[in-house]
């Protein structure tokens, strides 16, 4: 069997074992069972990846088993590596690897461990297959794989029920989008009779114009199910309330798997969506609104998690922004650079969190930057990366998407614009949350938990530094994707663009920096003196999420409860029931006539003689 084959097999056995072992398994055993699993699949993926530059097609594909017909279309077990895939196999695998490995250190003393990584490990499969699929069908169970997944992990500590809502609101607004997305796919097959990806995208743009109206729908419906795994107006809201999950599970979530699906979605499905501007179009505008949201709302969070939990919302737009402007390679190029610095931004936060005894209020922490110097350094690399300063990772990747948008013919200067405050905002929240949490002085907290007196010191640390470097220097990394992104999209790059663009690019994180210095003054030099947050409109606004959670609310939840209550007795399980009601009555009654007395029964015959020559006599 190929190696590409193993890439998911590794983990899936390893979350059988954790499964079914579950208790019985040490710590130690548990840990090496998942974590080197995970490892074996990041080598496999870097030996296929390598493999991939010395094929002359740039595709590897293997064919597991034929797993079902549907007319004329065979639909196979199959994977398929390209230059796409394999970007997205060493962020889910490489990432993941570390993630994992702080993981099993962050969760050491939980009495469900083995439970915790086996799920873990299972996010990984599914993630993996999504991505390495080369069917709809297969692409289609990885990413229902993906949902259930959160699903288990957001509510991983289920006797909180905050945590349970938390796990059921995800699962619910996920799968709004994912019905939109069955019925494109649905849609696809009864037009193309096709399934495989590759010829999916080929016969789209044989058999259809650009403009056409199929295809449009299509792209339409696909865009559903992105902004609804990705977090994106206007299925964003599961997003901030996940963060009720373990903080590892949040650096997955956020960095390699769940939310980078939609985008890998929409990047994969390019030959239809390059059929229908108007959808590309429409991609671009939810990624700038959705980037604007997010930055306003993170304004207004209190909670560590919850910045960062908008701030990647904010970034995916960043990628939605691209990949509807037709930027395809920039798109890509940020979801790489996103998972480094966003899984080190959850992990030191994870770190901050276990030192201050499970405290993510930023309004009582301060201090941080002497108490936890080291973790306090990694976390400014972070935000560095976060900020898009010259020289970080997230510099290039979001100039190369910012540099894009102005010529583009489905984006253009407004959402040039919008992608511009968006990086103001991205650095004002940023420094807001620096200044709230690292400088001035403690607080609540005058001690902080010795991180490496129960946890091992390797586990929690290492991971930490190595996403740092990937975070500062994965700018650097040349990706190709001639082989996989059409230019059909013609993007005149160098038209009418004026001169001062990419240097108020690059100078708008700076502005922001240099307003946060002074706006923010009183939480930087806090001497310790307690912080609230002012009661007023604009902030609970912003702090609601600019009340789409209430919006919802009064649109939804509450007509479909009033209407469940309403039909309380449900009509169609009144029926069944009146069939129910039926048969045991007559149960009753012929069971009454069989009570063993002569005198009866021959009454009963004589009774029905009478009726019979009643009836013949008629």
């Amino acid at each position: 069997m190929s190696l590409l084959a193993w890439i998911p097999f590794y983990p899936l056995v390893s979350f059988l074992f954790l499964i079914i072992l579950g208790k019985r398994l040490s710590w130690r055993l548990a840990s090496a069972l998942s974590i080197g699993a995970i490892a074996l699949s990041a080598i496999s993926s870097a030996l296929m990846i390598n493999q991939l530059s010395a094929a002359d097609s740039g595709i590897i594909s293997v064919k597991l088993w034929s797993w079902f017909s549907l007319g004329s279309a065979e639909v196979n077990f199959s994977f398929y590596l390209d230059s796409l895939s394999a970007v997205m196999i060493s962020v889910v695998s490489g990432v993941g690897l570390l993630i994992h490995a702080y993981a099993a250190a962050y969760m050491k003393n939980d009495e469900n461990f083995s439970r915790f990584m086996a799920y873990m490990n299972l996010f990984i499969v599914a993630m993996l297959i999504l991505v390495l699929a080369d069917n709809l069908v297969l692409l289609y169970l990885g990413w229902e794989g993906v949902g259930l997944c959160s699903f288990l992990l957001i509510g991983f500590w289920y006797q909180e029920k905050e945590n349970v809502l938390a796990a059921r609101k995800a699962f619910i607004v996920t799968r709004v989008g994912d019905t939109a997305m069955a019925i494109g796919l649905f849609l696809l097959f009864k037009s193309l009779g096709e399934l495989n990806i590759a010829a999916v995208n080929e016969s789209a743009g044989a058999l259809w114009q650009i403009g056409d109206e199929l295809p449009y729908w299509i792209a339409l419906l696909l865009l559903g199910g992105a902004v609804g795994k990705s977090a994106q107006l206007p299925l964003q809201t599961w997003l901030p309330d996940a963060m009720a999950g373990p903080t590892p599970v949040s650096a997955l979530i956020h960095a390699a798997t769940m939310v980078t699906a939609g985008v890998y979605l929409i990047a994969r499905m390019q030959g239809v969506f390059l059929l229908s501007p108007e959808v590309m179009s429409y991609v671009a505008r939810v990624g700038a609104l959705t980037l604007l949201l997010a930055g306003f709302a993170a304004l207004a969070q209190t909670d560590i998690k919850r910045v960062l939990a908008y701030s990647t919302m904010s970034q995916i737009g960043y990628m939605m922004l691209a990949l509807g402007a037709g930027a395809w390679s920039a798109g890509v190029f940020h979801l790489m650079t996103h998972a480094f610095f966003k899984a080190l931004l959850f992990l030191t936060a994870g770190s901050v969190i276990l030192a201050l005894h499970h405290q993510q209020n930023l309004l009582k922490m301060g201090g941080l930057l002497k108490k936890l110097p080291v973790e306090s350094g990694l976390f400014i690399v972070g935000l560095l990366c976060l900020m898009a300063l010259p020289g970080t990772s997230g510099f290039f990747s979001k100039e190369a998407i910012i540099a894009a948008l102005w010529s583009s013919p489905t984006a253009g200067p407004i959402l040039w614009w919008g992608a511009i405050l968006g990086a103001l905002l991205t650095s004002i929240y940023s420094c807001r949350l620096f200044f709230l949490g690292f400088l001035g002085a403690s607080r609540e907290h005058n001690k902080v938990h010795d991180l490496h007196h129960d946890q091992p010191s390797v586990l929690l640390r290492w991971p930490l530094f190595l996403l740092a470097l990937l975070s500062l220097f994965g700018g650097l990394i040349s990706l190709d994707f001639s082989g996989v992104f059409s230019s059909a999209l013609s993007l005149d790059m160098a038209a009418d663009e004026p001169a001062w663009l990419h240097p108020l690019a690059i100078a708008t994180p700076f502005i922001g920096i240099a307003f946060s210095w002074c706006f923010f003054k009183n939480y930087r030099d806090n001497k310790g003196a307690a912080l609230e947050v002012k009661d007023t409109a604009f902030n609970r606004f912003c702090g609601d999420g600019l009340g789409f959670d209430w919006l919802y609310r009064y649109l939804l939840v509450r007509p479909y409860c009033l209407l469940a209550n309403i039909n309380r007795r449900d009509i169609v399980d009144q029926l069944i029931m009146l069939n129910g009601w039926y048969v045991r009555l007559w149960h009753d009654a012929l069971s009454a006539s069989q009570n063993g007395s002569l005198r009866w029964y021959a009454a009963g015959i004589g009774l029905a003689i009478v009726f019979l020559a009643g009836v013949i006599t008629l």
